[in-house]
């Protein structure tokens, strides 16, 4: 496909005077990157490259408007005048790219989690409704204090103005608190702000107003909405419907954005940031029945990963502008790339949701697993060349040992790559065989696209050992031989079946109908086992070492896996270590009451331990050979492809 046939993609768009050079845009989220509620250099590195790559508009993540939307989370404050210089600093870059710059304004209401000092907050909403998902039993707002907040709308919409930037983007998605004054499931108040729908609207018809009189002519104001909320009691369709009869009322109101999910409860906001584990472009039905009855420009979000489905959600109408915002934390040059027709270079975006949302969710500046580069653009994105040419050597074709290769040669340094099997990408090989994973094989596709771009050598079925490498005389060798399945000791194997996941996946294993599977790491690949067997007619008990499965990943695949498994029929254990086995029975004892628990009829058992580094040749490296020696990824320690990735970047960028 060519940058002619994705023709809409790169067409401009035009909302009242502004000039919008093509329909990508990134949608505002959390980048955790901010010093006492305001913008810092990390920040505008960050979106400034995203504009440097060829984004039509960047979103800037949703900042407060009052203070009692402040939560431990952090968060920008537009309601403080010293949040001005941030985002005119941030404003500037991204225009230096002909790039827009919005803001985004919001108040959590009862979303609300631990303050900064880990005590639980008064959290306000329209009543007395408990949330679900953080377990906070909110204080119904006084009519005065929601005057207060309509007027702190108006106070950071005035900031944004000063602050030079273009538009403002009102939050009402997500179950926030505008979201909950228009939920009648949310919102029981008696006064003019609850019971028919023209009252639960009243406070978003105020707000619309404030943050109009706060801005200028010059800046255009847009509405972000949840199509369905899918959550117990969330907002459905029907009622955004309603919703987009009385904005398209609204002079206002430029444009409105169309997203899923809800924050309310653990089903619902799996959709704020859907994972692979969710179809591509399955917002897009939201948008179309809301492009169809809406006077207003329709800009959606959700799942379109690449331009190709972007193009073709504008061609049939859909929308009119796409956010791709993981697909631009994941490659900020998709745009640049996709318009001159450079796809095979395009870094795809594979949902796994791990350093993007899953960073942002433990308080961490968002970043992404195949590019670690982004959210570190002042640190990674413009590499010197390397002072002096040095041949590398680099053992292992895993993800680490990929990416340093890649980054190594685009140093300007000479470099070899050796693999002792038949092809790239190490322990991805096994993870895209996961049920609803497919999409993670694209990181092997991704980096093998890099290589090929660079002057670099690969050698595959290579086994490597110190005469091969004293052979290649090289100056460096980077050691990446990446891990293997870790086998414990486990009374009464020989007794028993049992398996690895590792062989279970590889084809190398076959299991029985009644399984149980012993997950110590408590990540994925329980999850996925638990999944394959339950969907191949075998009766599943998944037993973790830990609080639930899949504990050590981001809740929003967790959550969206858990309930998946629940359909399954597969029973889920919790607590507990595993001890020992026999030809009918598996052991295991609760790690908090130290009690035994017999799972009985058994016929497989399959153990996820994890891994243990592969680096045999370590040792040896570093008393017989000269080269300087570095050892990365898994064969470093055992952990996942973020890290591996990121060994190899930090390793390759110090040679």
């Amino acid at each position: 496909m060519t940058q002619h046939q994705l023709k809409k993609l790169f067409e401009p768009l035009n909302i009242r005077h502004k000039v919008f050079k093509n329909r990508i845009f990134s949608t505002g989220h959390m980048a955790v990157m901010l010093q006492e509620g305001f913008p810092t250099d990390d920040m505008i590195a960050y979106h400034e490259s995203k504009a440097k790559g060829g984004a039509a508009l960047t979103i800037i993540e949703a900042a407060r408007v009052h203070p009692s939307g402040n939560s431990g989370r952090p968060a920008i404050r537009a309601y403080d005048p010293r949040c001005v210089s941030g985002y005119k600093k941030l404003a500037n870059k991204c225009h230096n790219y002909d790039c827009l710059v919005f803001g985004q304004l919001t108040h959590p209401g009862r979303e609300m989690t631990n303050l900064e000092d880990g005590t639980l907050p008064v959290a306000y909403a329209p009543s007395a409704s408990p949330n679900e998902r953080f377990h906070i039993m909110p204080r119904e707002m006084s009519e005065q204090m929601i005057d207060e907040i309509v007027t702190g709308y108006k106070i950071s919409a005035q900031n944004l103005r000063t602050a030079g930037l273009d538009g403002i983007e009102i939050v009402a998605s997500h179950g926030y608190l505008i979201g909950q004054f228009l939920n009648k499931n949310v919102n029981q108040r008696k006064d003019k702000y609850g019971g028919n729908f023209r009252n639960r609207y009243r406070i978003l018809d105020q707000i619309i107003d404030a943050v109009k009189d706060g801005s200028s002519n010059e800046m255009l104001v847009g509405v972000r909405l949840s199509g369905d909320e899918k959550e117990f009691q969330g907002m459905e369709l029907k009622g955004t419907l309603e919703l987009i009869e009385e904005l398209n009322k609204n002079e206002s109101i430029d444009y409105i954005n169309i997203t899923a999910g809800t924050s309310a409860g653990l089903k619902g906001s799996t959709h704020i940031v859907p994972s692979m584990r969710f179809e591509q472009g399955y917002t897009l039905p939201l948008s179309q029945a809301i492009k169809d009855v809406s006077d207003k420009p329709v800009f959606v979000a959700g799942r379109i990963n690449t331009p190709q489905l972007a193009d073709k959600a504008l061609r049939q109408g859909s929308a009119d502008m796409c956010g791709m915002t993981r697909a631009i934390i994941s490659d900020p040059e998709m745009p640049l790339k996709a318009e001159t027709g450079r796809f095979d270079e395009i870094i795809a975006c594979v949902g796994c949701n791990q350093a993007c949302i899953g960073h942002m969710l433990n308080g961490q500046p968002i970043s992404c697993i195949q590019r670690p580069e982004t959210g570190r653009e002042l640190t990674f994105s413009h590499l010197s060349p390397a002072s002096k040419k040095k041949k590398i050597l680099v053992i292992g074709g895993g993800p680490a040992g990929m990416k340093a290769t890649a980054v190594a040669a685009s140093r300007g340094h000479s470099v070899k790559l050796i693999e002792a099997t038949s092809k790239l990408g190490g322990q991805v090989n096994l993870a895209e065989r996961l049920p609803g994973r497919s999409e993670f094989g694209g990181i092997k596709t991704n980096l093998e696209n890099i290589l090929r771009t660079q002057d670099v050598e690969i050698k595959l079925n290579t086994e490597a050992s110190l005469q091969l490498i004293r052979e290649e005389t090289p100056e460096v060798i980077i050691l990446a031989t990446g891990g293997k399945s870790f086998e414990p000791k486990i009374e009464g194997k020989e007794s028993a079946h049992v398996v690895t996941a590792w062989q279970l996946l590889e084809g190398k294993a076959n299991v029985g109908s009644r399984v149980v599977i012993a997950d110590w790491r408590c990540d994925w690949v329980g999850l996925g086992v638990a999944e394959l067997l339950a969907r191949q007619g075998c009766h599943v008990r998944l037993a973790c070492n830990g609080m639930v499965p899949g504990q050590t990943i981001n809740q929003y695949v967790r959550d969206n896996w858990l309930g998946t498994l629940h359909k399954l029929n597969v029973e889920t254990l919790t607590h507990l270590r595993l001890r020992g086995v026999d030809s009918d029975d598996t052991y295991f004892q609760h790690t908090l009451s130290e009690q035994p628990v017999i799972l009985n009829d058994v016929d497989t058992l399959v153990t996820a331990f994890g891994s243990e580094a592969t680096n045999t040749l370590e040792k040896d490296l570093r008393n017989k050979v000269q080269s300087e020696l570095y050892v990365i990824g898994d064969a470093l320690s055992p952990r996942s492809v973020e890290e591996a990735i990121l060994d190899g970047l930090k390793t390759s960028a110090k040679i």
